[in-house]
């Protein structure tokens, strides 16, 4: 039995956003919200309650880490995993003691995407679907 989770995208970046969002539909997820910032990320999670929450580490105004750490205020056992380019490893590190509960280095592919899902929700069956 395959569960669709709730996903809520959170990246600085509107071709970031789209490509994720294609990819976790693409392996039969829904996305509930978009944020583009780190300060609309917290209002969209306190809304929607996603299962899963994908969200981009470097960002204007509110980083990734910063929005992190006050979502998890909300929700101690949120599900986050921390979009990040090459070259932000000490952040990615610092995210994870934070409590994310994972990363993907772009650029994103449903596959590493599916892969990621599956270390935080391991009973899950995904397939891509074309």
């Amino acid at each position: 039995m395959t569960k669709k989770l709730n996903i809520l995208i959170v990246d600085d970046a509107k071709i970031m956003r789209v490509s994720l969002n294609k990819s976790i539909k693409s392996i039969g997820h829904n996305v509930v919200a978009e944020s583009g910032d780190g300060e609309s990320s917290i209002t969209a999670y306190q809304k929607y309650k996603p299962d899963l929450v994908t969200m981009d580490i470097t960002m204007q105004d509110m980083n990734g880490i910063t929005a992190l750490k006050k979502i998890k205020e909300i929700n101690p056992d949120v599900n986050v995993i921390m979009i990040t380019s090459h070259g932000d490893e000490p952040m990615v590190m610092n995210a994870l003691k934070l409590g994310a509960k994972g990363y993907i280095l772009k650029p994103i592919t449903p596959e590493k995407l599916r892969e990621s899902i599956n270390k935080i929700f391991p009973v899950l069956e995904n397939e891509i679907v074309d």
